[in-house]
């Protein structure tokens, strides 16, 4: 009997303790590995904050989603203008060079060069070009 009141009196000592802790007292004895086993079994998912708070869960993690996704695009469209850029910077430069090769050899003296070589029986126009004029 004398036992059976000890044990009666250190659970209401326990009780009392428990009330005037609050709640604080509860959650310092839950330990890691419990919090770990709620996880698990998804017992956190029925908790209150959880569970008031679900929709705006849902939200925040669509526009998370939405976010990474519109970084993703946003980073391949830079890699592609980049490509573009040095595309654009070669066809110019092939652009030059085609130029120059073309002002080379439409140049007189290259023309005079190049009949020579093949031996056409041509010579430069001692007459300079004049604009004929049509009356309408």
């Amino acid at each position: 009997m004398e036992a059976d009141n000890e044990t009666q009196e250190q659970q209401q000592d326990q009780d009392q303790e428990q009330l005037q802790n609050g709640p604080k007292a509860v959650k310092a004895t839950s330990s890691y590995r419990s919090f770990l086993k709620e996880v698990f079994n998804g017992d956190i998912l029925t908790k209150g904050f959880i569970v008031q708070n679900a929709w705006m869960i849902v939200i925040v993690v669509v526009g998370l989603l939405f976010y990474i996704g519109n970084h993703y695009a946003v980073i391949m469209d830079l890699n592609e203008i980049d490509a573009l850029k040095e595309q654009l910077t070669d066809v110019k430069y092939d652009a030059l060079t085609q130029s120059s090769i073309l002002m080379r050899e439409s140049r007189q003296s290259r023309i005079h060069e190049l009949i020579e070589e093949k031996g056409l029986d041509l010579e430069d126009s001692k007459k300079p070009p004049y604009v004929i004029k049509l009356e309408k």
